[in-house]
């Protein structure tokens, strides 16, 4: 598929991604700080590259990311089946792994149906998540791209 190819494949397949962001609170302020967060590029149908996500300002993930927008989204292949099909450990070189780095924005009111859709779509149980925890749309706006794909 070539190397667009294989970084459109995994940021349309992968359901989950590590992000990394620079903590904005405490002991460990300035450090860097990783979750694994759910995400979508877009419904079933419509795959757009752009990742979105469903998340809580109780999160430190988004704590840090509301103070300090930056951050970087690594999207593994394998999440899929290749790597564990040839039984490929995650961080051999032959299991591709997509680095998306840029702005992480709080999704605009014209673009919440469609972040919906593509969170709801990918990932039905979140819709039964409790409302306390204020849950809301960010998305990535890309900046740079790396793929490791040897």
């Amino acid at each position: 598929p070539g190397r667009a190819g294989t970084a459109r494949f995994l940021a349309r397949h992968n359901t989950w991604g590590f992000v990394a962001t620079r903590a904005a609170r405490g002991k460990i302020q300035g450090m860097p700080y990783g979750n694994c967060l759910l995400l979508s590029d877009g419904p079933i149908n419509n795959s757009t590259g752009i990742p979105f996500f469903y998340v809580t300002p109780k999160d430190n993930t988004v704590t840090d990311l509301l103070k300090n927008p930056m951050a970087s989204l690594t999207l593994p292949e394998a999440d899929g089946n290749f790597c564990r099909k040839n039984v490929i450990d995650p961080e051999d070189p032959r299991c591709a792994r997509l680095t998306l780095t840029g702005q992480m924005v709080t999704v605009p009111p014209e673009e919440v149906e469609f972040a919906k859709q593509a969170m709801f779509s990918r990932h039905p149980v979140v819709r039964k998540w409790p409302r306390s925890y204020e849950w809301f749309f960010m998305k990535m706006n890309i900046e740079h791209i790396w793929l490791q794909s040897w």
